[in-house]
């Protein structure tokens, strides 16, 4: 038998290697029981991949994000197996790894129940100890036809191979655009074939190396995403490498539900989303209004201290103001159809505020001398969102953006951007929020307008106004906006989450596309350059951030009640009274609690509530002008005279602390 010489890739190490002509990847790391793949030439392969000459490899650990994907996706194999075990008639759609997890579709008959997928993760446990063996084969489009010719879904895969629309819905996780592969699960034991599925893989070596799985939940799914084809039934599990960290996983989800903006919007009466109004639009019930105004108002008086002036458009305009700034092309998908408001003339509902602001820019000359130009807006938008993915608040159909523009010279831009950043970041900071890294989002290549070189630029400045920052700062290739660069604001939250939060992007084309002039200096006419950010993207959204982040305990100077008085009885209601009405007066949120409770049922109200402080008086404090203090974590503090206590309140109000 001849050698081959493979180099084997570690980090910033290179070694080496001869080995015999067939020896596998597997041979290559013997003993490494955390390598589950190989990584040759920059593509992942199976374990069982024979070397060439001239290879370079890479060890595939399981830990790795590459090697949680083959675990998932070897897992979301065992479940289809599984499903089809239980339930030979079910017809198989796709199953892909996801974000801490995988999911399959399924064909049945009967939607699937929590007791059903406690039967599936039974077999599947069962499956997994079989250690049956992942074995992957090359084959052609006719043969596996005559293989799969029971798997309608399947079949419409083979049929898409290679094409754009497989890439778009996920079905190349099947099939991919070269050559066809099924893999087969074979018994370790007597080498007998148990199922097979189409597949690009890679995977497992074998089933014993999935060491802990759950199922999650199951839910109705369109084939290929399309609400033009069948229902199908998804389940969703989660992998991990070990049973701590699914045991780590699951604890975090539990913590996420409890925070999950929804439970608490209705808990503490916030927002809803009628079902007389559709799905997507919210409605602020006083107490999320009252937290909503906070927002803005703050925003709104940081934004007046660094010159930004306001503006106000409406949310309709003709279609020909889109057709002008480019969506129509780019971005028909995300808007609502058109309304016939005149005859022959398209309205439409806005998506983006920005082609408005170019138009009060040009709505009169414009000197270098009211440069930088800052236009602000709360403007509420509407993006047509598919039903599947509308979520809360999070993911919306109609939404209000805290929305800038700046109009600035080529040569303002660089300072322009840095302070910009600078701002942005320091208001998320007195919101709470102050765990962040930087995303850049560079040119898709096939969907952009302007040329390379304005790009390039723009790209560029973004990119230095990032690293003034001393953040990590991620790249995002082909991730930008048809007519610019962005930079992203990627903000961790309590439970350690991350969120995209504020957009800065530098765009030199609609200046073009509107032709923005403005007199420079030597009295020749320049076009601006035009920067778009929206610092909490959206309000609602940023909403649902802040109050998952809190878990619903808002500081003080964010919630909606900021004190609630507690009477211990009757005859001490009108002193409370008293105290709130003073504390109105300085612009505090206080109330009393005169219900017919009693005085512990008022305070465990108080408590579910979330408000920051209970104050509570009897005979003592009244007789003493005092209240007592009891606070959220339960301590308490008495006999504090009245201006003492209000100062306090205040005092947590004004410097925004947490309590």
């Amino acid at each position: 038998m001849s050698d081959v010489r493979v180099a084997v890739q570690r980090d910033s190490e290179r070694e080496e290697r001869v080995v015999t002509t067939g020896t596998s990847a597997a041979a290559l790391f013997e003993g490494e029981r955390s390598v589950v793949a190989a990584r040759v030439a920059g593509e992942l392969k199976d374990l069982a991949y024979e070397l060439a000459d001239g290879d370079e490899v890479e060890p595939v650990e399981m830990s790795s994000p590459d090697g949680l994907d083959i675990l998932r996706h070897s897992a979301a194999h065992v479940m289809a197996q599984a499903v089809q075990e239980l339930y030979p008639e079910a017809k198989l759609g796709i199953g892909p790894p996801i974000k801490d997890g995988f999911y399959y579709d399924f064909d049945v008959a009967e939607a699937f129940h929590p007791d059903d997928l406690k039967r599936i993760e039974k077999k599947m446990q069962e499956i997994i100890k079989r250690g049956q063996r992942f074995s992957r084969r090359v084959t052609t489009d006719e043969d596996a036809r005559a293989e799969l010719a029971d798997e309608p879904y399947k079949l419409e895969l083979i049929g898409l191979k290679g094409s754009a629309a497989e890439a778009a819905d996920g079905a190349s996780a099947e099939v991919g655009a070269g050559e066809l592969t099924i893999y087969d699960n074979i018994d370790a034991k007597s080498g007998e074939l148990c199922w097979k599925d189409l597949c690009r893989g890679p995977h497992l070596p074998t089933t014993r190396l999935i060491p802990a799985v759950k199922l999650m939940r199951s839910a109705a799914a369109y084939w290929r995403g399309s609400e033009k084809n069948k229902q199908l039934q998804r389940i969703y599990g989660t992998a991990w490498p070990t049973k701590d960290e699914l045991k780590a996983h699951l604890e975090f989800l539990a913590e996420a539900e409890k925070r999950d903006h929804r439970r608490l919007g209705t808990e503490l009466d916030l927002f809803s989303i009628p079902e007389e109004i559709g799905s997507g639009l919210a409605v602020f019930h006083p107490r999320g209004g009252v937290i909503r105004r906070v927002m803005e108002d703050y925003s709104r008086r940081r934004h007046e201290e660094s010159d930004y002036e306001f503006v106000y458009t409406p949310h309709a305009t003709k279609g020909t103001l889109f057709e002008k700034s480019g969506h129509l092309d780019w971005y028909a998908d995300g808007m609502y159809p058109p309304m016939q408001l005149d005859e022959g003339q398209d309205y439409y509902l806005k998506p983006m505020n920005c082609p408005m602001h170019h138009l009060i820019f040009d709505a009169r000359g414009r000197s270098y001398r009211e440069l930088p130009l800052r236009l602000f807006e709360f403007g509420t938008v509407y993006r047509y969102e598919k039903s599947g993915v509308v979520h809360g608040l999070t993911r919306a159909r109609g939404f209000t953006q805290d929305d800038a523009h700046i109009y600035c010279s080529r040569e303002q831009m660089a300072d322009e951007l840095d302070s910009l950043l600078t701002f942005v970041l320091n208001l998320l900071r007195d919101y709470g929020l102050d765990d962040f890294y930087l995303e850049l989002s560079t040119k898709d290549p096939e969907k952009f307008v302007g040329s390379d070189e304005v790009w390039e630029e723009s790209t560029e400045a973004l990119r230095q106004a990032a690293q003034k920052q001393g953040l990590e700062l991620v790249l995002d290739p082909a991730g930008a906006a048809f007519y610019g660069p962005k930079i992203s604001v990627q903000a961790k939250d309590a439970i350690g989450r991350t969120w995209q939060m504020s957009t800065i992007q530098v765009d030199f084309n609609m200046p073009e596309r509107f032709d923005l002039e403005y007199t420079a200096a030597d009295g020749s006419r320049q076009r601006p350059v035009v920067i778009h950010r929206a610092l909490f993207g959206s309000i609602e959204r940023f909403f649902a951030v802040l109050l998952e982040h809190y878990a619903g305990v808002f500081p003080p100077w964010l919630a909606p009640v900021q004190a609630t008085g507690i009477p211990i009885g009757d005859d001490h209601v009108p002193y409370l009274r008293e105290f709130a009405a003073q504390a109105r007066t300085e612009g505090l949120r206080v109330e009393v609690d005169a219900s017919s409770d009693r005085m512990q049922k008022k305070i465990r109200n108080a408590q579910k509530a979330k408000v920051p402080f209970m104050v509570i008086a009897g005979d003592d404090d009244v007789a003493a002008g005092a209240v007592s203090f009891r606070y959220r974590d339960g301590s308490q503090k008495n006999g504090i005279p009245r201006e003492e206590a209000l100062a306090e309140i205040r005092t947590a109000v004004r410097d925004r602390v947490q309590i």
